[in-house]
């Protein structure tokens, strides 16, 4: 499948988990753009960033953009109306302190128990822990959006992760290209099925064990 429409699936199918008065982080990379597919009926929502805004707008025209206003991903950004800004300190405090209703974030691979690696991979150059650590046990529900196999044709929803760990145990929700899966109590559960995907091609895909619970 095209991977612009396997990014699509996801991001829209992200976007169902926001709903009204939430304070959202969304993470760098994929997770930004689920901000420009929340549903009509979805109000009072503000987007923070780690480095000290709540309240983040759509994405700057050219005549809009400012150079010292930008989310924790380092991209130029606009602030909503009654947006604040605040200093690092503040930020964590928000997050560490559970006022943080819903974290997006981006994944590598996943465990079967809920365990998450996004982070790091020994020996190459990525963006770094950022403040992911922090949100995956600060933040009320963490979803985590991927794709379910990695370039080479391998699972990224592994029997238990390879890579270093950002959090064990943390991930509330995992959203692929083929699925939607929950974890409760260290179980992973399979609860949807993506658009034209079928319960065999999730399960020659993921290498994790999960109970099905499809309706």
């Amino acid at each position: 499948m095209d991977k612009q429409l396997q990014r699509k699936k996801i991001i829209k199918r992200a976007a169902q988990e926001i709903k009204s008065d939430m304070v959202i982080n969304l993470g760098i990379g994929m997770p930004t753009l689920v901000a420009n597919e929340i549903n009509d009926h979805v109000e009072n929502v503000y987007f923070q960033s780690e480095n000290g805004l709540l309240g983040i707008g759509p994405y700057p025209t050219e005549a809009e953009i400012d150079p010292d206003l930008i989310n924790a991903g380092k991209e130029t950004v606009t602030a909503a109306k009654g947006a604040s800004y605040f200093d690092n300190a503040e930020s964590f405090a928000m997050i560490r302190g559970g006022h943080i209703d819903l974290a997006i974030l981006g994944g590598m691979e996943v465990s079967e128990s809920g365990d998450l690696a996004n982070y790091m991979i020994p020996g190459k150059l990525v963006k770094g822990m950022g403040g992911a650590m922090d949100l995956v046990v600060g933040a009320q529900k963490v979803v985590v959006i991927m794709d379910h196999m990695n370039k080479h044709g391998v699972s990224k929803i592994k029997t238990q992760c390879e890579l270093p760990l950002t959090g064990a145990g943390v991930v509330n929700t995992l959203i692929t290209d083929l699925a939607v899966f929950k974890f409760e109590n260290g179980v992973m559960k399979l609860i949807e099925l993506q658009p034209d995907t079928t319960l065999e091609q999730v399960e020659a895909s993921t290498e994790a064990y999960f109970e099905n619970e499809l309706k």
